[in-house]
């Protein structure tokens, strides 16, 4: 890992993609909120991870891997969150008036999240997802879980997914 620069910080990650599991830290600016860093401007095309310790989905069973740095292409990431226990402070105002949470489960290649996504009080799920002008959805309180690997079990406050990648089941 390279010496961090004045005004740089890193932050233990967990990426996912449709294939694979990526846990490792990003340097990221000081001030930058790594929860919500990929809706920035400053997302970089790739995530570069460094201590990076992996699961592959691709081909059958599970495969662990260990590479001291990686680069995963952004436009393949599926979800991402900060790895329990850090946290940043959510992103919305809970004063906010007219929107509420919504309990959901999204698939992510393998991996099931339950959690809440936040929405207007006016409308529905899926008027909500036609006008949203982000790629990046929050999910809010999540559970992330894996069939192929029992021993799986994350929770998070926050996550952000890839509302072209994901899909979305209403409870």
């Amino acid at each position: 890992m390279r010496q961090l620069a004045e005004g740089e910080k890193t932050a233990m990650v967990m990426v996912y993609t449709n294939d694979m599991l990526a846990r490792g830290e990003v340097i990221a600016k000081e001030g930058v909120r790594v929860s919500i860093w990929l809706r920035t401007q400053g997302v970089p095309n790739y995530i570069h991870l460094f201590k990076a310790q992996v699961v592959s989905f691709a081909g059958g069973s599970p495969k662990t891997l260990s590479f001291s740095e990686m680069f995963i292409p952004t436009v393949q990431v599926s979800a991402f969150h900060l790895a329990p226990p850090q946290q940043d402070p959510l992103d919305y105002d809970a004063s906010e008036q007219n929107r509420a949470m919504q309990p959901m489960e999204a698939m992510v290649g393998s991996f099931i999240l339950k959690g809440s996504v936040r929405i207007s009080t006016q409308t529905d799920v899926g008027t909500s997802l036609d006008v949203m002008r982000t790629a990046w959805l929050s999910i809010y309180d999540a559970e992330i879980v894996n069939p192929h690997l029992p021993q799986f079990h994350v929770r998070t406050p926050m996550l952000l997914v890839n509302s072209n990648q994901i899909y979305l089941g209403m409870l």
